[in-house]
């Protein structure tokens, strides 16, 4: 492989982990539950690496060598929900193991039902 290939597969390797990591990434959209706002943040990792490579002349007058390679990986996890409402702002956070993302919202929502029915009409 060429060095000059190398060179762009890891530019565009690198352009595409920036386009990833974004607000958007570790603040998730906001869902509007009964005048409740709920906003999941998410923590996000990645882990990155590239190769190379060269060539020498053998004593026979060939060209040999070669290299290359790049590689990547990352994950996603939710750490806690902001929930926004009439009361103000709380962060719930979602304990490792202890429950999903959508176990949490769906727990919260839950709550703030409860609640809305609990309290008197005003």
């Amino acid at each position: 492989m060429e060095m000059d290939n190398l060179e762009k597969l890891l530019k565009a390797t690198v352009q595409e982990i920036e386009k990833m990591l974004s607000s958007k990434t570790v603040v998730g959209e906001p869902i509007v539950v009964e005048n409740n706002t709920i906003i999941p943040l998410i923590n996000i990792g990645f882990g990155f690496a590239a190769g190379g490579g060269a060539g020498k002349e053998s004593g026979s007058g060939k060209a040999e060598g070669q290299g290359g390679g790049t590689g990547g990986g990352g994950g996603a996890k939710p750490v806690a929900i902001l929930i926004i409402n009439k009361d103000g702002v709380r962060l719930e956070p979602i304990k490792s193991g202890a429950s999903s993302m959508v176990e949490k919202v769906v727990e919260t929502i839950g709550k703030v039902a409860s609640k809305n029915r609990e309290e008197p009409s005003k």
